[in-house]
This record gives structure tokens, sequence and C-alpha cells, in this order.
């Protein structure tokens, strides 16, 4: 059995080209909505597709789809990192 370290974050500190596993959303009311809305579920694999030169926003690959969110949207999606995709 190999035992990998996993890290807690939030989506908008993910690296370029990093999978993660959406654990938890911590938005309210609708914006949380819209994140349930686009697919956004704990147990969701995202991938950073590109980061916008200027910071934001960013591009997120989702169930093939490629969707952009802004840092503060990002910052309410918490993650799990695995230590291999880091």
């Amino acid at each position: 059995m190999i035992d990998h370290q996993v890290q807690t974050k939030t989506l908008d500190q993910l690296p370029i080209k990093a999978v993660a596993t959406v654990t938890a959303l911590t938005n309210k009311g609708a914006e949380r909505r819209r994140m349930m809305d686009l697919g956004i579920l704990p147990g969701l694999k995202i991938e950073v597709e590109m980061k916008n030169p200027l910071g934001d926003p960013t591009a997120y690959r989702i169930r093939g789809a490629v969707i952009a969110l802004r840092q503060e949207q990002a910052s309410c999606i918490q993650i799990t990192i695995d230590e291999e995709n880091e």
C-alpha cells in the first residue's frame, strides 16, 4: 500500500495543470447554487487549464468543459490535492 500525503487547499491555490478533488463549497445562496449548477460538487475532479496573465479569471476543466472563475469564486471551493500531482 502506498501512503500519499493529502493536502486541503482552496481552488484558487491550485497550480496550472494540477488535478484536484472538490471536497466542499463554502459559499452561500445564489453563488453556491451557480457552482452546483455548473457541476462543481464534492467528489468532482477539476484541473487548472490556464491562468490569465493579469490574474483573473482562471480557466478550469470540469467534466470536459472549460469554465472561467474569478479568484473570489475559486477561493470558496475547497479541494484536496494528492501530493504526487503537485
